[in-house]
């Protein structure tokens, strides 16, 4: 049997050209080629999967046959470094390791009053009628928590100039995904200028906190101290090397992804009036007007099933990819080819009415409790899935429901 193809598109460029003119739309029209379909990208094959069956396969059942993929080795690892997200092997096993306590549930419970306190100092800044770009304020919003979290300290002046900083080098990165050819990096085009300057500030900052950290010895609680203090069974912790490389990663990554699941929760909360109403409600009856904090998030039920059907919506990270990396590997019963990246097509699946029924509604009753439990376990992904979830899930989602839970109940966004 042999694997669906889709149209073979540009005669040179293949189907790149239609992933890149639209690329949300392409993930949602290749559904109907089959679930695990091939296509190219130029000369190089690639494969699409469209079924949470597969996911299971690649993250869960078979790990170990797959790797990062070739874009992401050439395309983040230079920029970000070789964190959690870009590693691969006992490398990113070792890392994932030290990394854990981190992000263990008692340690994050600690961050819980940065975030409401983060969040009603933005609100000080609103008034009533006024305009605002809520992505920026986000964006804004959540560089300052992750600065204090990871670093223990105030961004101050410095918050636009790092988060323009941070949002450079992703732009950067997005679109060089979407390039077939990559320009050297020490060519001197302005895209690579601005990239090695936005690294450059960024490194200089995390170096900073490096040292001084390194010289003081202190454990301020926060998530660089961790990274310092952590160390193997054999007594070895990790160089300034690599927590540069994971403060790098989670200082990109750990802000931009939050920062866009709220912009979309706000958008849907204000398209939807009688959502908001119903969540206000809860907010009413388990804060009683006060701020919230830690020992509130399990009785916010309802604000987290808003989050998540915002999440399925509009997913931070809509696709992933990874590469086949042994031979005689099979995919959903299909032989593949090893080096051939396999495209995860989280965002078609989360718009798919086979797991969704009426996929593109807005209903966050799709995440009671009730129905939840019916929702097939690897179609709803935005923190991936397998030993490489995302470590910073649990933080993430605290983040959003604090921020909601302060902002909601003193602003109404339109």
């Amino acid at each position: 049997m042999e694997m669906p193809h889709l149209p073979k598109g540009h005669f040179v460029l293949g189907n790149l050209p239609a992933w890149s003119r639209d690329t949300l739309a392409f993930m949602l029209n290749i559904r109907r080629y089959g679930d695990l379909v091939s296509a190219k990208f130029g000369p190089y094959p690639i494969y699409f999967a469209n079924h949470p069956d597969l996911f299971h396969e690649i993250f869960v059942a078979n790990p170990d046959h797959y790797e990062k993929s070739f874009a992401t080795k050439e395309v983040l690892r230079p920029n970000l470094g070789n964190g959690l997200f870009t590693s691969d092997g006992e490398f990113w096993k070792r890392q994932r390791k030290l990394m854990q306590p981190a992000f263990h549930t008692k340690r994050i419970a600690a961050y819980a009053d940065v975030m409401v306190n983060y969040a009603l100092s933005l609100t000080e800044k609103w008034q009533t009628g006024q305009t605002l770009p809520i992505d920026h304020e986000m964006v804004n919003l959540t560089m300052h928590i992750v600065t204090k979290s990871l670093f223990d300290l105030e961004m101050g002046h410095n918050a636009d100039e790092v988060g323009a900083a941070v949002t450079r080098i992703l732009e950067i990165i997005n679109v060089r995904f979407n390039r077939l050819k990559r320009l050297p990096e020490w060519m001197p085009t302005r895209e690579n200028r601005d990239l090695r300057n936005a690294i450059a500030k960024i490194d200089a900052l995390i170096q900073q906190f490096i040292d001084e950290r390194r010289r003081t010895g202190r454990d301020n609680g926060d998530l660089l101290s961790m990274m310092l203090l952590a160390q193997d069974d054999d007594g070895s912790g990790m160089t300034d090397k690599q927590v540069r490389d994971e403060a790098m990663t989670l200082f990109a990554a750990g802000h931009e992804t939050t920062a866009v699941a709220l912009t979309w929760t706000w958008y849907l909360l204000s398209q939807h009036p009688e959502v908001e109403a119903q969540m206000l409600e809860e907010m009413q009856s388990v804060l009683g007007g006060r701020l919230p904090t830690f020992a509130d998030l399990p009785n916010l039920k309802y604000t987290e099933m808003i989050i998540k059907e915002s999440m399925r919506l509009y997913p931070p990270a809509w696709v992933t990819s990874r590469q086949v990396a042994t031979d005689d590997v099979t995919l959903g019963g299909y032989p593949v080819d090893k080096w051939v990246s396999v495209v995860i097509n989280i965002f078609g699946v989360h718009r798919d009415g086979r797991f969704f029924p009426e996929p593109e509604k807005f209903d966050p009753e799709r995440f009671s409790p009730e129905n939840e439990k019916n929702i097939h376990k690897y179609a709803y992904m935005p923190f991936g899935a397998g030993p490489r979830v995302c470590i910073g899930n649990a933080f993430a989602m605290m983040e959003a429901k604090l921020v909601l839970a302060t902002i909601a109940p003193r602003f109404s966004l339109r």
